[in-house]
């Protein structure tokens, strides 16, 4: 009788432990289940960091470092009115850049670009007055620029990116950003532009804050940010570097480049040729095809670009924020042959 309920008390622990290891089972897939989300976040926040660097490095720090050289070597040999408009019109273009790109920026990097700024707008200001006629009462223009100097100089010393976004100096809404290196369109809404290949060469593109418009840009530009666009078609010749596309939806964008990065971008169609990997981010609804866009000269433009046109990795993309590696993701499909078809108007 002992023998039979030892046996049967070993039985029933069995059958408890059995049980007690599958009513783990789900906890255990639970916990694996957040640690992956944790990591997936981890990992997310590493390669936004290392974004800015990139972005920076790409488009921002080569833009402004050009065309903040241009303006110093304007200011040192400036010996008539002409080439001080032409300084400060391309000081107006560096202002606007770092305008759109304070968002993405660092706060030391926005400081540096404001002192950088302020250093150049108070030598402007002194080249004015050196080749002003001198007048019995000048020192009172020299305190009015005096003042006016001082008001930039008090800009850098902002504690915090806010502060230095709320002090940037506003500037007149332009289709053009008054810059030998920068130029686009900005603010525009149901528009048709254009730039020429003559106008596009080599330099870099911003395009911000555009609704229905068509963009038609002939040539080979350096660079191509697309940012805060909604509901437009951007059709662009053979980019030399890397393109970007932030915060846009319901857009159509053809481009052949060497890099593309597609960041909080919804509904968008990409005709893409491109010689590296093309990364989303933070995306849904993205359609990729293969470059189709063509244009009389665009043979000229892409032997200009250095772009290698027997390579193209359209299809080949990397998301982000989709790590399996066995299963497509979610966020961006091949868009049928049936539908690649671009509407210009």
């Amino acid at each position: 009788m002992e023998t039979a309920s030892s046996s049967a008390a070993v039985v029933g622990n069995g059958d408890v432990g059995s049980q007690r290891d599958r009513s783990l089972v789900p906890e255990r897939l639970l916990r694996r289940e957040q640690e992956r989300q944790l990591e997936v976040e981890r990992r997310k926040q590493k390669r936004q960091n290392q974004e800015v660097e990139e972005e920076n490095s790409d488009f921002f720090a080569a833009a402004f470092a050009r065309e903040r050289a241009a303006v110093e070597e304007l200011l040192e040999r400036g010996e008539s009115v002409e080439q001080l408009e032409e300084a400060a019109a391309r000081l107006q273009g560096l202002q606007k850049l770092l305008n759109d790109s304070v968002l993405f920026l660092a706060p030391y990097d926005v400081r540096q670009g404001q002192e950088a700024l302020a250093r150049l707008q108070a030598a402007l200001t002194d080249r004015r007055q050196q080749l002003q006629p001198k007048k019995r009462f000048a020192f009172k223009t020299r305190r009015k620029d005096t003042a006016s100097a001082t008001k930039v100089d008090a800009v850098p010393g902002a504690p915090a990116a806010e502060g230095i976004l709320a002090s940037l100096q506003p500037l007149k809404e332009e289709g053009d950003f008054g810059s030998s290196w920068l130029c686009g369109f900005s603010n525009q809404k149901s528009q048709v532009l254009e730039k020429r290949a003559e106008e596009l060469h080599q330099r870099d593109v911003l395009l911000t804050e555009l609704s229905n418009c068509t963009v038609r840009l002939y040539g080979n530009p350096n660079t191509l940010r697309l940012t805060k666009a909604r509901s437009c078609t951007v059709l662009c010749g053979p980019v030399t570097t890397s393109v970007f596309l932030d915060d846009c939806s319901e857009c159509v964008l053809a481009v052949a480049c060497q890099q593309l990065r597609v960041h909080t971008t919804r509904n968008t169609r990409i005709f893409l040729q491109v010689t590296s990997k093309a990364i989303v981010e933070d995306c849904s609804g993205i359609q990729f095809a293969p470059y189709t866009w063509s244009y009389p000269g665009i043979d000229k433009d892409f032997e200009g670009s250095g772009l290698d046109r027997s390579k193209n990795n359209w299809s080949d993309i990397d998301d982000f924020n989709w790590l399996a590696r066995d299963v497509p993701s979610p966020n961006w499909s091949i868009l049928p042959e049936e539908e690649r078809m671009i509407q210009e108007d």
